[in-house]
């Protein structure tokens, strides 16, 4: 693929057509895809059912999405290496959601994102990632973390608390008023599965820590039970109920099933009635979970291009994520899209095409089949310290401190903006304020590189004699709204005291609608004035504008030259003709 074509490249199973079909597929290769597949849908299994539990509905669901949206979107995708299903980044804004409006009101804001990304494929938009400065994806993963952490504090510590409230304040409140409630066998459980995930990579195996910390969880957790201290798992935390009316405990071993999205339960269990304004109140969310969706995945997208040396097709991509995320709620599946850390797995285990994570889908798929009985033991307490990992991993706080140390105020300032936006409020907002102020402050640095300088005396750009009552001024930087007001105001203080003023513009490469009228306002003041305003060396943009708006010469105040040596030329003989 030639230079950036990547950016505006639109197909369908892109990544599949290219690594499977354009390129030979062998038996070999398909070896490792297996491998690599087999290997992240172990990896998936537990992350995906306590992303779904962080995300505020019951665990297969995470499971459900891994299934569904993990196969759809590798084969539709644009990404060969990425691997989708349920990430972090969505808790904050699913939580809220599902809180609101129930499993089918987090279905539909699904379905709705994923018309979303695929109207943002349609329109190109996947080059756009790169305009997302890095202050402000740091800021609200940073924010996100912190969200994460929080909701996981209850299930760390053992508290009685049944919901947690929407505001982050809120939930500091309530966390607070329950200090003394501490279940300390809870505590033990989740302080062994951090102990185990911070020190197992040290013994660098190929097995990933999250499997032998939540296996040894779930022994802990059984021995706490025979002591007559129990420890909440998944078996006691959620129920469910089949078609022929038998209740359990866990997760039901019940395939994906097809059904409308907005007929699943809502709020307590009861199907919501959908009106006009509950599919107003979703809209923002939806489009929160595609902007979201749309970043991550072409964030990781970026991230395996850089670890492999290929190149992802970013519409094509966007695509697949849109795909996946309209058909996943049918089968009850929550958000998806490309998750970094299993995306990294999948590369480093020798997958070479999209194969590799379709595979894991049915992995994933097997142990929903399989192994429901034993994932029911798995402790709360042991999900919440995977999480605060997943959390840790996700805020990428070195680079965060990095950027602290090292950047410039105005990218620390769009850093904490979004954080703080982010943790307070939601991410539709931080990352919305984090752009705007980001522009912001961009503009004013790129409009405070704009000067003015008199080069009157400069004999090395100023060859000929400048008459008396003349001066050259050199402008050096682009002449948009935020700059041209200030510099020809200035200009135009001198416009009284002055015969004639040249501006010399060959440092000048952009000139806007903006400028266009603060030069209009500088030719009426030298008009008022009696003063010539020659311009000269002109690039060809701002030319182009300025014919474009239909600015013409004007016989005694404005003038246009070539070179500054034509300008000078004029300025001298209208001196020795005494018409100035």
């Amino acid at each position: 693929m030639s230079h950036r074509r990547h950016l505006f490249s639109l197909r369908f199973a892109h990544a599949l057509r290219e690594s499977c079909v354009t390129e030979p597929y062998s038996t070999q290769r398909f070896y490792k895809d297996a491998l690599a597949g087999i290997t992240v849908g172990i990896i998936a299994i537990p992350l995906a059912m306590a992303l779904a539990i962080a995300s505020g509905v019951a665990p297969q669901y995470g499971l459900y999405t891994a299934i569904i949206a993990g196969f759809l979107i590798a084969l539709s995708g644009g990404s060969r290496y990425s691997v989708s299903g349920p990430t972090a980044a969505f808790v904050v804004i699913l939580y809220p959601i599902a809180q609101n409006f129930g499993l089918s009101g987090l279905l539909v804001a699904t379905m709705l994102s994923g018309v979303i990304l695929v109207a943002m494929a349609l329109l190109r938009l996947g080059r756009l990632i790169q305009y997302i400065p890095e202050s402000v994806v740091l800021g609200f993963t940073g924010g996100i973390a912190v969200v994460i952490v929080t909701l996981q504090i209850k299930d760390l510590f053992g508290l009685p608390i049944a919901e947690m409230p929407e505001h982050f304040l809120d939930k500091i409140s309530l966390l607070a008023a329950h200090a003394n409630d501490v279940h300390w066998p809870s505590v033990a459980v989740a302080a062994l599965t951090l102990a185990i995930m911070i020190l197992w990579p040290k013994l660098k195996t190929p097995i990933p820590a999250h499997l032998p910390a939540i296996t040894l969880a779930a022994i802990a957790a059984l021995l706490f039970a025979q002591a007559d201290m129990p420890v909440d798992t998944i078996g006691s935390r959620f129920s469910y109920l089949l078609p022929d009316g038998s209740s359990g405990q866990g997760i039901p071993p019940v395939l994906p099933y097809f059904e409308w999205p907005w007929l699943r339960e809502g709020p307590g269990g009861v199907a919501p009635v959908w009106t006009w304004q509950a599919m107003q109140d979703l809209l923002p969310a939806a489009l929160a979970i595609a902007m979201l969706g749309a970043i991550e995945s072409l964030l990781c997208a970026v991230v395996l291009d850089g670890m492999s040396g290929r190149k992802h097709s970013a519409n094509s991509e966007l695509l697949g994520q849109g795909i996946g995320n309209i058909v996943t709620p049918f089968f009850g599946g929550i958000t998806a899209t490309a998750a970094l850390a299993r995306s990294a797995a999948n590369y480093r285990a020798g997958a070479t095409s999209p194969v590799a994570a379709m595979i894991h889908a049915l992995i994933v798929l097997l142990g929903l089949v399989a192994l429901t009985k034993l994932l029911s033991y798995l402790p709360m307490s042991g999900m919440g310290a995977l999480l605060l990992m997943v959390a840790w991993n996700m805020s990428e706080a070195p680079k965060a401190l990095h950027l602290i140390k090292t950047a410039p105020r105005s990218d620390i300032a769009v850093f904490f903006t979004c954080f703080s936006l982010t943790v307070l409020f939601d991410m539709v907002i931080a990352i919305g304020t984090g752009m705007v102020l980001a522009a912001l402050l961009f503009m004013k640095e790129i409009a405070d590189m704009t000067r003015v300088a008199d080069i009157s005396e400069n004999r090395r750009l100023v060859t000929e004699p400048v008459p008396p009552g003349w001066c050259v001024l050199k402008i050096s930087g682009p002449l948009f709204f935020a700059a041209a007001d200030r510099i020809f105001s200035k200009i135009a203080m001198d416009c009284g005291q002055r015969r004639g003023i040249i501006l010399y513009l060959d440092g000048v490469p952009i000139l806007d609608a903006g400028g266009v009228s603060a030069l209009d306002k500088l030719v009426q003041q030298c008009a008022d004035d009696g003063s010539r305003l020659y311009l000269t060396d002109l690039q060809f943009q701002p030319l182009k504008t300025l014919a474009r708006a239909g600015v013409q010469p004007q016989t005694d105040v404005l003038a246009f030259f070539p070179t500054l040596g034509d300008a000078l030329e004029a300025a001298n003989k209208e001196w020795e003709a005494g018409a100035v």
